[in-house]
Parts: C-alpha cells; sequence; structure tokens
C-alpha cells in the first residue's frame, strides 16, 4: 500500500503546532468530541436542505469507547462522514479545516453553528497516541475508507467495510512514560471527568458503556447483601447549558445551582447577570458578583478569569482578558460563536472579539453594582466589605486612569452618619462654607474620634471620613477632587477654616516677640523633626499636635515606610501649640527662667503628638524617665 505525504507540512511544524496551541494534553479529548459534534451538525444542514431527508435526533450520538486490553480509546459518531477525497484533502493537511470550508460553500442559518476546525483539532490526538486510525463513510456513499498514519511521516487510505455513516477515530496510545501515564486516559472516570469539564454542553449525547455494581435483588433485604456488576450505557453530559436558556425560563434558584455546580464558589452569589448579544459580536454569558472573598483573593497566586466557550466547548478555565483587574472577583461564563475553538492564548490576548466582550462586561457590571448600591444598600456594603480593597486599589491602578469611573463605588465611614457613605451623599450634605472634603486617616474609628485635629473639623459641624484601611488615602491622593471639591486631610496646616472672631483678636494681642522667640528656640532643639512650631486659636481642651504642610501626610509616611522599598519617607511636619492651655503659659515661664524645663516640656509635648498622631518615638525609655521628673 502506497504511503502518502502530508501535502505541505513536516513533523517540525506538526510538533511546533501541538506544543504552541495545546500546552495540556488532555485536550484532545476535547478536539475529537467538538469535531464529532460538527460532524452530525453537518447532516442536520443537509436535512434542511434536502426534503427526502430527516432528520431524527435519537440516531445521532457520540460514543467513546476505552480499550484496556488494546490500549486503544475510540471516539466514534453517526455523523457525515468523509469520501476518500476528503479525508485526503482535509486529513492530509496539517491544519485544513474541513468544517470552515463547509460552512463558508453553504449559505448557513444565523442560528446553525460549526464549532470545529478539524484540521488542527484532529492532530492533537497525536499528543497522546503514536497511530491513529480513521474509520469513514460519507452520507449517501457506498463505500466506507480507513485512514491511518504514525506521525508526521505521512499516511495511508484503504477500502474499509463500514455500512452506516460516519467516523470512528481509534487512538493507539502512547507508550508510558515517567512523566506521562497515557493509560490515564482508558480509565472511565478519567474520561467522565473530561466530558464533563471540557464538553458537557455539547448538544448531542456523548454515550459510554461503564460497569457498575448494584445489590443482587434476593439479597437486598438480608444482613448481608450480596452485589453484582452489570453494564450501562450512560451519557456523560448534560448537553443544554444554562446561559443558552431564557431568561424568563430560569428561577434565582437555578442559577444559584449553576454557580455552586460549576464551583464558582461555596458562598451564596449577591448578584447575577445574564447577557445574551447578538449582533456582528454574538455571545451569552452568566457573571456572579460572588458573596465573599476567596481566601487567596488579595494574594500573588490569585487567578481572575471567566470560563471562555466556543459554542459550548471549554477552552480556557480562566480567560484574564475578560475582566478589569479591579472587577477581578466576577465569577463567571462567557460563551461565543464567534471565537475559534483553536486559539492560543497568546492569540487570546490580541483577539479584539475578546475586547468588544470585555468592554460590554465591565459595562453591565458597574451598571449591576449601581442598581445594587442604589436599591438594596445592606447587599452593596456585604458586597463592598468583601473587594471593597480591590475597587480602591483600581482607583489609582494604572495612573488612575480608571478613577473617574471608579469613585461613585467607593464607601467611606463618616463622622456625621455613623455609617459607611458614598463620595455623593458627602457632597450633597456639605454646607456652602465648607471649602474641603474632610478625612482622617488611622487605625480605627474609636481612635480618630479622640484626635485633637478631628475636634477641630467637628466643631465646625463639618462632617469627616474616617479612613481605616491602609490604601485609603493613595486614593485620596489619586482622586484629588472629588466633582469641584478637594480632599483635605485633617492633618493638614491649611485646614481652610477660619478661628473664631475673638480668638483671632486674642491671638493678634497676644502675639509677641517674646512668642516669636519662644517658638523658634522650640523648634531649635526639636531640630529638624519638624519644618516649623506655631500657635493655634483652633484647639480647646488639647495641647498640642503635629499637622504637615504640602501633599505628604504622617499617615502616608508611615505607610510608605512599611513599604519593602519604602526607604525613610519623611512628611513636613508643624508642631501646633493650643496658645489657650495653661502648660503654654508654664512654656514662657520656663522660656524665661529655666532652659532645663523649658526643653524639657518642648521634648515631652513633640513626643505626645507624634504618640497622637500615631508615630513611634525615638527612645521610649527617655520619655518615661522625662514624666518621671515632672510627677
Amino acid at each position: 500500500m502506497e504511503k502518502k505525504q502530508f501535502k505541505s507540512e513536516s513533523k517540525r511544524l506538526m510538533d511546533l503546532m501541538i506544543n504552541s496551541i495545546y500546552t495540556n494534553k488532555e485536550i484532545f479529548l476535547r478536539e475529537l468530541i467538538s469535531n464529532a459534534s460538527d460532524a452530525i451538525d453537518k447532516v442536520y444542514y443537509k436535512t434542511l436542505t434536502d426534503k427526502d431527508k430527516t432528520f431524527n435526533k435519537d440516531d445521532y450520538y457520540i460514543r467513546i469507547h476505552p480499550d484496556k486490553d488494546n490500549r486503544t480509546l475510540t471516539i466514534e459518531d453517526t455523523g457525515i462522514g468523509m469520501t476518500e477525497a476528503e479525508l485526503d484533502d482535509n486529513l492530509g493537511t496539517i491544519a485544513k479545516s474541513g468544517s470552515s470550508d463547509f460552512k463558508s460553500e453553504q449559505e448557513m442559518e444565523e442560528d446553525f453553528d460549526i464549532i470545529g476546525q478539524f484540521g488542527v483539532g484532529f492532530y492533537s490526538a497525536f499528543m497522546v497516541a503514536d497511530k491513529v486510525t480513521v474509520e469513514t463513510k460519507a452520507v449517501d456513499s457506498e463505500q466506507s475508507y480507513i485512514w491511518v498514519s504514525e506521525g508526521a511521516d505521512g499516511y495511508t487510505i484503504e477500502p474499509g467495510t463500514r455500512k452506516t455513516h460516519g467516523s470512528k477515530i481509534t487512538l493507539h496510545l502512547k507508550e508510558n512514560t515517567e512523566d506521562n501515564n497515557y493509560d490515564d486516559y482508558l480509565e472511565p472516570y478519567r474520561i467522565r471527568h473530561l466530558v464533563e469539564h471540557y464538553s458537557n454542553f455539547i448538544r448531542y449525547p456523548i454515550k459510554m458503556v461503564v460497569e457498575n455494581s448494584r445489590i443482587k435483588e434476593e439479597t437486598k433485604d438480608s444482613d448481608n447483601p450480596e452485589y453484582e456488576t452489570y453494564l450501562s450505557d450512560d451519557v456523560l453530559n448534560s448537553m443544554i447549558p444554562i446561559w443558552r436558556k431564557n431568561k424568563n425560563e430560569l428561577t434565582d434558584e437555578d442559577y444559584n445551582n449553576f454557580y455552586h455546580d460549576k464551583r464558582l464558589g461555596f458562598d451564596a452569589p449577591l448578584a447575577h447577570v445574564h447577557l445574551s448579544i447578538e449582533g456582528a459580536m454574538s455571545y451569552k454569558a452568566i457573571l456572579y458578583i460572588p458573596g465573599q472573598a476567596p481566601f487567596d483573593y488579595y494574594t500573588r497566586d490569585y487567578e481572575k478569569g471567566l470560563e471562555l466557550y466556543s459554542n459550548g466547548v471549554l477552552i480556557m478555565e480562566k480567560c484574564s482578558e475578560l475582566l478589569p483587574d479591579y472587577f477581578s472577583f466576577v465569577k463567571g461564563v462567557v460563551d461565543s460563536e464567534d471565537i475559534s475553538l483553536n486559539i492560543s492564548r497568546e492569540m487570546l490576548q490580541q483577539d479584539r472579539q475578546l475586547r468588544l466582550i470585555s468592554r460590554k462586561i465591565d459595562s453591565r457590571i458597574s451598571e449591576e453594582l449601581k442598581k445594587m448600591q442604589e436599591n438594596d444598600r445592606e447587599t452593596y456594603e456585604k458586597f463592598f466589605k468583601a473587594f471593597g480593597n480591590q475597587i480602591k486599589v483600581g482607583t489609582y491602578d494604572k495612573w488612575g486612569q480608571d478613577k473617574e469611573k471608579l469613585q461613585d463605588f467607593l464607601l467611606f465611614y463618616s463622622s456625621k452618619e455613623g455609617k459607611m457613605v458614598t463620595l455623593k451623599e458627602y457632597v450633597e450634605r456639605m454646607p456652602e462654607d465648607q471649602k474641603y472634603i474632610y478625612y482622617a486617616t488611622g487605625s480605627s474609628v474609636s481612635q480618630l474620634e479622640k484626635l485633637p485635629q478631628v475636634s477641630i473639623i467637628k466643631d465646625k459641624d463639618y462632617e469627616i471620613l474616617y479612613l481605616t484601611e491602609t490604601i485609603d488615602e493613595f486614593v485620596t491622593q489619586t482622586l484629588r477632587q472629588y466633582g469641584e471639591k478637594e480632599f483635605r486631610s485633617v492633618s493638614s496646616q491649611n485646614l481652610g477654616l477660619e478661628a473664631p472672631e475673638e480668638d483671632q483678636k486674642d491671638d493678634a494681642e497676644q502675639t509677641s516677640e517674646m512668642d516669636e522667640k519662644l517658638l523658634a528656640k522650640m523648634k531649635e532643639l526639636i531640630g529638624d523633626e519638624v519644618v516649623k512650631v506655631k500657635t493655634t486659636a483652633h484647639l480647646k481642651d488639647d495641647v498640642a499636635y503635629l499637622s504637615t504642610e504640602g501633599d505628604l501626610s504622617i499617615e502616608m509616611e508611615m505607610t510608605l515606610n512599611t513599604m519593602p522599598q519604602g526607604g525613610d519617607v519623611k512628611a513636613k511636619k508643624v508642631l501646633e501649640i493650643n496658645k489657650n492651655h495653661p502648660v503654654y503659659e508654664k512654656l514662657k515661664t520656663f522660656y524665661e527662667a529655666d532652659d532645663e524645663q523649658f526643653a524639657l516640656y518642648t521634648e515631652l509635648l513633640y513626643n505626645q503628638a507624634r504618640l497622637i498622631a500615631g508615630l513611634p518615638l525615638d527612645d521610649v525609655v527617655a520619655f518615661t524617665k522625662n514624666i518621671s521628673k515632672l510627677m
């Protein structure tokens, strides 16, 4: 028998194609099942154009048969089959697509899909087999043919004895190696798993005869029941994906069951979105907003992405290109007839159709979150507790390019409302004379409530946003403003406030040359730790606190210095002293009469202000000794 050579390819090209497009060997079964489904689709299409033919769906199926004794795996279909010429043409050229040719030659209806690219998919069989046999008989053909190949060296075609139309592909598995156990693909449980994982939504039944066990009928009621084995012809796939059903056919329970059946999460999803888009780019999707974050969500190990299908066939478990990072918590599936089944991850990253789907998903998730925020605040706050930090990161990620889109999703704790509020709600409540959106940054709300600078703002009856997460101030620094209102830390030296008229008058009368010298002396004693020492008329009960000049706050200083490459970052600190406090009067006395006591009070006031601001002390022992001196 004459061995034919592949028309234009070589072993090198075959190896390159297999290794670059398929990095996972188990994908071969998905490819062969998809081709079988295509072959049946073609029969169905022919019945639509030939009045003498009918399509009885019960006659069409795909069968898998593992043979452990001969180490072969067979995938058989009742599809359209191939003639000798089609065998030579479709399988003689690597990456030849019989399905593509068939589709282009026919005037296909819009809802008729052929999902395989036969040439590429078929050759994935050589990842697990060193010999492949195809026995096929075309519809309306009297003769069947057998195609055999052991790889890139070539192939043979000879007449066969098959009586019914369809194709039977037999894989003669490779010998096992230390790294690959090819016998694994002969185990029924493994085959069932691969079908359920990759091909569960193929529209025709995928059958396999399996051995099961049951209690013998005559021993069912005895204390020691006996078991017997029997064979059953099982259907391995569910066939109808939920996303192809009409929304009005489905209940919330259906969506939740699918969420758990697909193991998208063990929690109860907060919301779902069902998309069915038709047009130049057609696809369907079911998207979920989970109720809680996975344990590894905020780690480097977490992989975002949606399951991507091509006409019901899984082509990627986690397609990250479908989700922006700030919505990486979204789970779900996308199925498109316009995405090729045989496509590498590198090609997907450049796929224009994928970008179109991604933009739509982004838009619909945004709409769903806005609706949740407006109509079900309790649920939205639960969402934000789980994933709010991811939204915050999105505002300053990529140099803040998405900040305007994401700013309305943010929630911060309000000093006035005693609960989480949006920036829009804050600004709408602002009095006309309030210049800034005030915020305070710290470890907890209770700690922030006690800050001297917080009391300054609250005395004006202005609302303050309490930022208790490390990344919060990065968010305010990136946003800069909301609408026309700028963000301003309560620790800023410039709070945009005017002191009460009587305090302004007292300040003017009491400021003297001695005061200026006293403050200059304090600055000299403290050194470069502060850029200035000044009096303030805003404090009431507190004696001193640290404010800052410029954009870098004390809280940001602490955050940056905890980072691996943070270095030694310092905010421009200002020590502000309450000129109406009794301690200030003592400072005046000591300035004139006792240098030692003046230095002691200055050091204590500065360290006290550091502690209130959350900054560590350089010398805790010295600080306690100074307190002892006062006692």
